[in-house]
């Protein structure tokens, strides 16, 4: 309420199809103006601290999204959307890295109403509702852009999205000026896949068993094995075939380390003073993988939080 939209719950034959958003006039006064909720400045030097700071064992996904981002947000009239695709393990920072990206374009971060977060589980749940669901979200899509051009679109669980649901968002990525009235080339589009995990911790394993340092991998060594299974995880999206995704970036598994550094992460963000020792302990307790290695956190930093507060005094 207040911000030109409202919600329901659509039922069709007994059963509900999720939430329906519905467009409704906007006038001055149901609206924040978008250069209120936002920083009009490139997030350089704060967005690299982040990633520095906050994001822990990904110097790949890093140095992508750094320049990506940085890149698209100084350009004061971009050719297209900047769209990225986040593939890895589960726990391993894809949501997180989005979320910073937010809090570093929007005075109001993640919480701005100008972020845009879709779970295909929660909001696409019923595989025989597509034609519902490009409706959908074609309408949320264009009527929030027209509301603001630097509008962020956060796609979590790509691998589980319906198939063709995604398809919508293609003319929106592409190079047009404008569509109905509405340019969509300030906009940012962010999808995030666990698909291409297994490849990718596959790759990190090898490097481990060769004894390789970790930040030795390259994109080049992930590209090759990640192309078929981002593929697959796009359900052959017309995304893929007409090249509308200007990056693909890895995740890469979490290893023991870099939990420890996640859980004091935590500590830190709940005004504690930072524990190595208790640090340690916390995450030797939890699971590893693969069997007999046990190298790589099962869950990745994505419990860490809960399991802190579980077990801290």
């Amino acid at each position: 309420k207040g911000n030109g939209y409202c919600s329901i719950t659509l039922v069709l034959g007994g059963n509900s199809v999720g939430r329906v958003w519905l467009l409704r006039g906007l006038h001055a006064s149901d609206k924040e103006k978008p250069a209120d909720q936002m920083q009009l400045m490139s997030p350089v030097s704060s967005l690299k601290d982040d990633l520095k700071n906050k994001l822990f064992g990904q110097h790949v996904a890093s140095e992508i999204i750094f320049k990506a981002v940085t890149g698209f947000m100084s350009n004061k009239n971009p050719k297209k959307p900047l769209a990225l695709s986040l593939h890895g393990p589960t726990g391993t920072g894809k949501s997180f890295v989005s979320q910073l990206i937010a809090d570093n374009i929007y005075k109001k971060g993640r919480d701005s109403q100008f972020v845009h977060l879709f779970s295909a589980t929660h909001h696409f749940p019923h595989q025989d509702q597509t034609a519902t669901y490009k409706s959908q979200l074609q309408d949320w899509i264009k009527g929030n852009v027209r509301n603001c051009e630097r509008s962020m679109f956060i796609f979590d669980e790509m691998d589980k999205m319906p198939p063709g649901v995604i398809d919508v968002t293609e003319p929106f990525l592409d190079f047009y000026p404008r569509l109905d009235g509405v340019s969509f080339q300030k906009s940012i589009f962010i999808f995030l896949s666990n698909a291409g995990a297994d490849n990718i911790t596959q790759t990190a394993l090898d490097f481990w068993k060769k004894g390789r340092d970790r930040k030795e991998i390259k994109l080049k060594d992930l590209e090759t094995s990640l192309s078929a299974s981002v593929f697959n995880g796009f359900f052959q999206s017309s995304l893929i075939d007409c090249d509308m995704l200007d990056a693909f970036i890895p995740f890469l598994p979490l290893e023991y380390r870099h939990v420890v550094q996640c859980v004091m992460a935590e500590m830190k963000a709940r005004g504690l003073q930072p524990d190595k020792d208790e640090a340690d302990k916390l995450a030797r307790d939890l699971v590893y993988f693969p069997k007999p290695e046990n190298v790589f956190a099962k869950s990745g930093c994505k419990t860490s939080g809960t399991f802190y507060l579980l077990h801290s005094d």
